[in-house]
């Protein structure tokens, strides 16, 4: 659990302009205390002053390395946007589909969204009455619900936070790396 609360702890850094340590605490749902001592460590760094961030590119690195892998169901889904628009459950997609959606830079070759955990069942069951399961075109990702901090919507379908898509694409490498790059100059300009 610890290291899902760094994440949440540097997710909400990398989106809130001003912040205090108090709120950082509640918004991460964390001890005060934990917080405090967690943003010690980034200062030490050199990735954070107080709750402000300095260098956004390295505090994401930062986040690499420290980052569990999660959890995740494939499928092979037709036309998984229009798949997305019928569903009513909580999702937030990332990687390629995100990007696409924000900057048209990647081809969406597979389609990945986070789910919270108590919809997996749901989730399964609706995937493979409309597709087939193993591995497809479109990812379940089970992690921490915190994922959907400030996710927004896009033209309809809902995305994960600028930060959280930057992660990801870094996470998945190749060209996706490239789209993270491009997406990171936004992200230093907000």
């Amino acid at each position: 659990m610890r290291g899902i609360k760094r994440e949440r702890i540097i997710r909400i850094l990398l989106i809130e302009k001003q912040i205090t340590k108090y709120r950082l605490a509640k918004l991460a749902e964390c001890s005060f205390p934990w917080v405090h001592e967690f943003l010690k460590l980034l200062e030490k760094k050199k990735l954070v002053k107080n709750t402000k961030v300095i260098n956004k590119e390295k505090l994401i690195n930062y986040w690499l390395s420290i980052h569990k892998k999660p959890k995740y169901k494939e499928y092979m889904i037709q036309k998984p946007l229009e798949f997305l628009k019928s569903i009513r459950l909580e999702y937030a997609l990332t990687t390629y589909q995100a990007d696409n959606l924000i900057q048209h830079f990647l081809f969406p070759s597979r389609t990945d969204i986070y789910i919270k955990k108590n919809d997996l069942n749901k989730w399964h069951t609706l995937l493979v009455k409309n597709g087939l399961y193993g591995k497809g075109n479109f990812r379940i990702i089970i992690y921490d619900e915190h994922v959907f901090y400030k996710s927004e919507k896009v033209n309809n379908y809902n995305v994960v936070s600028l930060p959280q898509l930057i992660f990801d694409l870094k996470k998945e490498g190749g060209v996706c790396g490239e789209a993270a790059e491009r997406l990171l100059k936004r992200l230093k300009n907000v």
